[in-house]
């Protein structure tokens, strides 16, 4: 009875049927179960406050954790990073992290992550299979113009596995053609969009990443795709809201079979 318990046990750890589900952490902080693992994504874990403010409204985070920052970590099988501006990879993600868990990230921060020591990196120039799930980098615009330059690069990534729903990240990305085509090629289920609207200090009237009608012109090109919206209400540099958002779709006719706007620690029930 013991051997079949621990077998049933091992199975249920490793079971690439096990439900697929999205949790929004904070802002674009994200828990993704897929294929049976556990992936966690720009992880900013840093306790509220910690981090100087970006737009001298107030320090960032804005909000607090809503779970135990061991609970985040623990049992996660893969990292993915976006990019490495402090919202997505901080201090306290670097420090915290266990330097030999397997991490994914966009070639321009390589030498980052070689850095902070992170032995089991890798910087993902297209497309790689990982336990069962194929993962595709894409790349994003994260502002426009000048803007753009000094931004630096950002990327996003497809997920796609036998008998789960395709998962498009977008990342820090402005609406594009790019995101458009990518998104009629991978004809994904869901699609995560950071829409937050946020704006730096100088380029007032340039969104670096999605704001509200960019949001919604992504969601007239997302096909059969469910809509998750994140990256708002947790940094003082963001300027769109879940209630502005809300009250856009709305003007849309856009309901939440069509748009979910989770709350930090939400957890949201994937299907195909």
């Amino acid at each position: 009875m013991a051997l079949a318990l621990a077998a049933t046990l091992s199975f249920a750890q490793t079971n690439p049927g096990g439900k697929p589900t999205v949790q929004l952490v904070r802002n674009a902080t994200l828990i993704i179960k897929y294929n049976g693992k556990k992936i966690l994504v720009d992880p900013m874990l840093s306790s509220k406050g910690a981090i100087e403010s970006w737009a001298g409204i107030q320090t960032n985070p804005t909000v607090d954790l809503k779970m135990p920052v061991n609970h985040i970590v623990k049992g996660v099988d893969l990292v993915m990073v976006t990019h490495t501006h402090e919202d997505h990879f901080d201090k306290a993600a670097s420090k915290i992290l266990d330097k030999s868990i397997e991490l994914i990230n966009q070639p321009a921060d390589k030498g980052f992550f070689e850095k902070e020591g992170f032995i089991n990196a890798t910087a993902l120039q297209d497309n790689k299979i990982w336990n069962g799930i194929s993962i595709h980098r894409m790349e994003a615009e994260h502002g426009s113009g000048e803007l753009l330059k000094l931004m630096g690069k950002t990327s996003g990534f497809v997920l796609k596995a036998k008998n789960q729903p395709t998962l498009y990240i977008v990342g820090d990305a402005i609406w594009t053609d790019d995101i458009k085509n990518n998104i009629k090629k991978f004809k994904p289920d869901y699609i995560i969009v950071n829409s937050g609207g946020a704006l730096i200090k100088g380029y007032e009237n340039t969104p670096i990443i999605m704001d509200e009608m960019q949001t919604m012109a992504l969601i007239g090109e997302s096909g059969k795709a469910k809509v998750i919206a994140v990256h708002m209400d947790a940094l003082d540099h963001c300027r769109t809201t879940r209630k502005s958002l809300r009250q856009k779709a709305a003007e849309f006719n856009i309901g939440t079979d069509k748009l979910i706007i989770p709350q930090d620690g939400e957890v949201i029930k994937l299907s195909l």
